[in-house]
């Protein structure tokens, strides 16, 4: 039985290879799983430009271009930091998509504002940038993975659709 996760990678880059588009990844609590599961697929360096992951907020500043203003009024885990790290990465890396992850897998971390669970995954082109607030349970690896899958689905249904 193959993974759900790299079966979604496989659809997804099938997309992007169609396409001619390119994809960077800026990750934060997933902490490069993206990045893995997008080079788990043979032909990937065809797709996938690299990634950054930002696990400070200094790092999101100087590799990502999140500006400082940002992090003091919304916080790392806000739907502004998501949206300027899926756009810093698509810039600095010169890809079509730029996708971010930025929220708390847990266990420790949450507060009743930011709860363990409480993800923000950001989807960025030339055209938009767009944040997607989710909430996910389990433990820190369930969360992980639930971040990723959800942000593959995400693009693989935004540009499997494009003509």
């Amino acid at each position: 039985m193959e993974d759900p996760l790299i079966e979604i990678s496989q659809q997804l880059g099938r997309a992007l290879t169609e396409q001619k588009l390119t994809i960077a990844t800026a990750e934060s609590c997933t902490g490069g799983l993206l990045g893995h599961l997008l080079t788990s697929i043979s032909g990937s360096s065809g797709y996938y430009l690299g990634g950054v992951i930002a696990y400070s907020n200094a790092v999101k500043e100087s590799c990502l271009d999140v500006r400082h203003e940002t992090l003091a009024a919304h916080g790392a885990v806000s739907e502004q930091t998501a949206k300027e790290m899926a756009a810093g990465v698509r810039e600095r890396m010169g890809s079509d998509i730029g996708i971010s992850t930025t929220g708390i897998a847990g266990p420790a971390g949450g507060t009743p504002e930011k709860p363990v669970g409480l993800v923000f995954i950001g989807i960025s082109t030339a055209e938009e940038t767009v944040a997607i607030e989710c909430h996910f349970k389990g433990g820190r690896g369930e969360i992980k993975e639930s971040t990723a899958r959800t942000l593959l689905n995400e693009v693989y249904k935004k540009f499997n659709s494009r003509v």
